[in-house]
């Protein structure tokens, strides 16, 4: 290769650097995920990547290399390479060359045809604002150097253009021949003959537009800014603020997504006599140098006219790969909410009801997600991330605000949003990221038009959305959370313990709205290792008789054991929570009916007095277990946790097997920490139950294996309700409502009528 020896990649230091990255990375907060289709890492020559931070330049390469061991050249800023130091040095040898290194171009080109791949940053810098379309919808960064805004740059699609034309000439040369250009060509690129040359203009060059995305961007203040200040005794506003912001995504806890976009083809934009005249220039070149160096006012009709071609094609190219590099935002709570924020500064609103923003925030979410063209972050993926929002309970959301009345851009008060004065001022460059975040996460989205009509469809729909479409938008998550979990948790790392379970009726949530509904509904609660399956005969009976229905389904169920290992009970009862909130949507009145753990829970909602409650059906709730080994749960569950603190196995007894009445509902492996949750529902429980004041109906099955029939007995005489029945049934069998033993869930049925008011009469009758 042509490759001036002071700039040759060392492999045996930069197999060294990615060790390195990777294990730094380990002990960073730093967490990478990498998007992309199948091969098409492989296939990709030229990657282009979006820059906001200095370290994520050491990221890509060190990604790719780990996916395909493929070796890359990288551009670094050439005031790096000043002086010659040891660390300019290693950048060399790990890959980089200085961006204004006279044969830059040439040397890449020739990288690209030995096999290796090249990774370039269009923006030409780090684009701290993130603004990169003006008010025209025109792709424009600003330029420090310039002091104004400018186009990005075409090098990447130039480099692109003459990579796949020449290799196009080259096999034309094959086809017509021509040995003595091949072995010209093949000599002075330094291949092993004339194969290796075909072999390599045979391999389509394409182009990868490539985003990397950061969230959250911090803007307090840390450890290592105030370090480093305090060593070297005051740092310009630039380098304070690069110390603050970048640090803060290497020490705490941020995702980095890196999606790569669809890849681009440049020799498309070689049509067969323009590949042609490429022929005649390479017969006459000497070396790659000269076709980066054509010019349109040359002597020579047919340079002009490749010249012309190359000039008018790149400008295209670019803006296609700048336009696929900004449809890869990864998209997040704060781009949503700081773009909405923005919006209604817009319309000259500056201030908004806390509720009302909440609901076209999560509207907008919603309607995001129908949006194919959108990459959602996983947070936006999987309603647990958000299921508070309507509440005003969502972590990212608070972190956001908190940060931003912080920075004095927002600030609440009396249950309103009010937008203050310096979120519509104009800031610095060096200064935007620490004084007008909001800005910066609304201008990473300005170009995603999909997310531009999500929020706009949202903001004016809000208004007048009902309680029903909102609740339907609401059980589509609980639908949404089910497959996410089961998605998660079916992995190779899970399989031993999944291939045991025996379960295969559908464990998903469901919901029954017969016509004409009565003005009752009913909220149902399975049991611990159970689904809404358990559910399903009494549910189907209770709809028969026009009753709404919703089955909830309760974390860490139906999905793997695994699953429930990572869950604890205050989970449980705010997925009863939100069933309830559901329903009522579509009745104005409702009864929670539980089993077994799913009567705890029932009973433990009700001591919460939710508005609209008419009574609670508790079916087999325990207070007391017939397995008195179950004392020494939390024992052995602090144990678990010992070992999985000091080592990497994962406890001493993690899961334990269950011989289930009904197996294909019911999880076979049940976890200690599951069993440790259900104990302390029953702690929970045994003091709750004066407060509970509803009507109550409380069954047991007299002979019950596993919970304990004087459980029954007790919940009944401590429960605060002056309206409430115990009903004994005669069984040895403790799951009685699924298998009706004794009429049980008649008996359910007869007491949930009870509870309807009657008939109206028609006026003038006795009543």
């Amino acid at each position: 290769m042509d490759v001036e020896e002071e700039f040759e990649l060392n492999t045996s230091i930069y197999e060294w650097a990615v060790r390195a990255i990777s294990v730094i990375g380990k002990r960073l907060g730093v967490k990478i995920r990498f998007h992309h289709k199948e091969d098409q890492i492989d296939a990709g020559q030229i990657f282009l990547f979006n820059h906001f931070a200095r370290f994520e330049t050491f990221i890509p390469q060190y990604l790719i290399f780990q996916e395909t061991g493929a070796f890359c050249r990288s551009i670094a800023a050439g005031e790096l390479f000043e002086g010659g130091d040891a660390f300019a040095r290693f950048l060399i040898q790990a890959g980089a060359i200085p961006h204004d290194h006279p044969r830059l171009l040439p040397i890449l080109a020739e990288e690209i045809l030995h096999g290796r791949k090249v990774i370039i940053f269009p923006e030409g810098g780090m684009v701290k604002d993130r603004l990169v379309i003006d008010r025209s919808g025109r792709y424009r960064i600003y330029s420090r150097t310039a002091r104004e805004r400018r186009k990005h740059h075409t090098g990447a699609a130039v480099l692109a253009l003459v990579v796949a034309g020449f290799k196009q000439a080259i096999l034309l040369l094959h086809a017509a021949g021509n040995s003595r250009q091949l072995g010209k060509w093949a000599r002075k690129l330094k291949f092993d003959g004339v194969d290796a040359l075909l072999a390599a203009a045979d391999r389509a060059t394409f182009i990868v537009p490539s985003n990397i995305t950061f969230y959250p961007i911090r803007v307090s203040d840390n450890i290592l800014r105030q370090g480093v200040e305090l060593f070297t005794g005051g740092l310009s506003k630039r380098i304070s603020e690069e110390l603050l912001i970048e640090s803060n995504i290497l020490l705490k806890e941020t995702d980095m997504d890196l999606r790569l976009g669809e890849c681009l083809t440049p020799a498309k934009r070689w049509p067969w006599w323009k590949r042609k005249l490429f022929c005649r220039l390479i017969r006459r070149f000497d070396g790659l140098d000269a076709l980066f160096d054509l010019k349109t006012d040359s002597g020579s009709w047919d340079e002009r006219l490749v010249a012309r071609t190359i000039g008018r094609q790149a400008l295209k190219v670019r803006d296609a790969y700048m336009r696929e590099m900004y449809d890869g935002v990864t998209i997040n709570l704060s781009h949503l909410a700081s773009r909405l924020m923005l919006m209604f500064v817009d319309r000259g609103q500056m201030e908004v009801d806390c509720s009302l923003f909440h609901k076209i925030l999560f509207l907008a979410i919603k309607k995001a997600q129908k949006e194919t063209s959108i990459h959602l972050h996983h947070s936006l993926l999987n309603p647990e991330k958000y299921s508070g929002l309507l509440a005003g309970e969502c972590l990212g959301f608070e972190q956001l605000i908190a940060s931003e009345a912080a920075s004095e851009l927002v600030e609440l008060k009396d249950d309103r949003i009010h937008f203050l004065p310096k979120l519509c001022e104009e800031h610095g460059f060096d200064e935007i990221r620490l004084e007008n975040l909001i800005s910066v996460y609304a201008n990473e989205i300005a170009p995603i038009t999909a997310a531009k009509r999500a929020l706009e469809r949202a903001l004016d729909g809000a208004p007048e959305i009902d309680e029903p479409a909102l609740a339907r938008l609401l059980f589509d998550d609980e639908h949404i959370s089910y497959l996410w979990s089961k998605q998660s948790f079916d992995k190779p790392r899970y399989d031993e313990i999944n291939r045991q379970e025996t379960a295969n009726k559908s464990a998903a949530p469901y919901m029954l709205l017969p016509d004409g509904g009565k003005p009752l509904g009913i909220v149902l609660v399975h049991g611990f290792l159970a689904s809404p399956a358990e559910m399903r005969p009494l549910a189907e009976k209770l709809a028969a008789a026009s009753y709404p229905v919703i089955a909830v389904r309760l974390p860490g169920h139906g999905t793997s054991p695994w699953d429930l290992r990572g869950r604890s009970w205050p989970d449980w009862l705010e997925a009863v929570r939100r069933g309830y909130r559901i329903m009522s949507a579509f009745a104005p009145r409702i009864c929670v009916v539980g089993f077994s753990t799913g009567g705890s829970l029932a009973l433990l909602l009700a001591a919460e007095h939710p508005v609209g409650l008419a009574g609670i059906a508790s079916v087999s709730a325990p207070l007391k277990f017939m397995n008195r080994n179950l004392i020494f749960v939390p024992l052995v569950y602090g144990a678990n946790k010992l070992t999985r603190w000091l080592t990497s196995f994962e406890g001493v007894m993690p899961f334990r097997p269950n011989e289930s009445e009904h197996p294909d509902i019911n999880y076979r492996n049940v976890p200690l920490r599951g069993l440790y949750e259900l104990r302390n529902v029953v702690e929970e429980l045994e003091d709750r139950l004066p407060e509970v004041e509803c009507p109550a109906m409380i069954i047991q099955a007299t002979k019950d294996h596993i919970v304990d029939p004087v459980s029954a007995r007790l919940i009944h005489d401590r429960l605060g309700s002056g309206d409430k029945t115990l009903r004994m049934i005669a069984s040895e069998r403790h799951g009685i409502l699924n298998e009706n033993t004794d009429g049980c869930q008649e008996k359910v049925i007869e007491f949930i009528s009870s509870l309807s008011p009657p008939p109206s009469l028609p006026e003038g009758e006795p009543g």
